[in-house]
């Protein structure tokens, strides 16, 4: 039987995995262009945006909500959309984009704090969570290498490189977890609450282009704001 923090590394380094191979297929589109249609490009996005909104809903959310007040749940949820914005849009004035990467690295280490968290507390869905973790990371992973190699004149494998070595966040974050975030729910709450008001905002701000309109941030910081009036009714009603 592995202790928590050998299981929380290595069910992190599983969830971990997908990331590379997302990047990949991404990779390999990139080199041979037309083996995947617009369609099913288009799909894969569309995909990883949901993919992201399930889990600010069924994990991040929920998790969060219940180790702190209501009050600190909104400020959290907040927070964390306004804080994305002002850095989406400071990337924006410099010219450069990696809002789906920050979704996804912005998803995955609090995701993966939460997976040590749970092990080191005896929860027994830490294999399913990683599981969970791991199919949300393909996608994500796979939109991330697109825009970034979109937006970036260096080689290809230059690009994919960094991809091989982001698995290896998720083990730290788990330790961070298991021996930091654990004995704190409340801290483990806010992180949550705070992360799935920044993934909302770059969901709707880089995922969904039918909310885009020439960078305008508006809409994103509607979408937060709508979520976060839906969140006040759950929490307070």
């Amino acid at each position: 039987m592995f202790e928590p923090l050998t299981q929380a590394v290595l069910y992190a380094l599983l969830a971990g995995a997908t990331i590379p191979l997302g990047a990949g297929l991404a990779l390999w589109d990139k080199i041979h262009p037309n083996w995947m249609s617009g369609e099913l490009r288009h799909g894969v996005i569309a995909f990883g945006g949901g993919v992201l909104i399930a889990a600010v809903a069924l994990v991040l959310i929920p998790e969060g909500v219940a180790l702190i007040p209501g009050w600190m749940a909104l400020a959290a949820f907040i927070s964390g959309g306004v804080s994305f914005f002002l850095i989406d849009r400071t990337l924006g004035r410099s010219g450069q984009s990696m809002g789906q990467l920050m979704a996804m690295l912005v998803d995955y280490l609090p995701e993966a704090i939460a997976l040590g968290a749970m092990l080191a507390t005896g929860a027994p869905a830490g294999l399913l969570l990683a599981l969970l973790i791991g199919l949300q990371n393909f996608p994500e992973a796979f939109n991330a290498y697109r825009e970034r190699a979109a937006r970036s004149d260096e080689p290809a494998m230059k690009t994919y490189a960094p991809y091989l070595l982001m698995p290896l966040l998720g083990p730290a974050a788990a330790i961070l977890g298991v021996l930091i975030f654990a004995p704190n729910p409340m801290v483990l709450g806010v992180l949550m609450v705070f992360a799935a008001g920044g993934v909302l905002f770059l969901t709707f701000q880089d995922v969904a282009p039918e909310v885009k309109l020439e960078r305008r941030w508006a809409p994103p910081l509607g979408a937060v704001l709508g979520f976060a009036l839906g969140l006040a009714g759950d929490v307070f009603l």
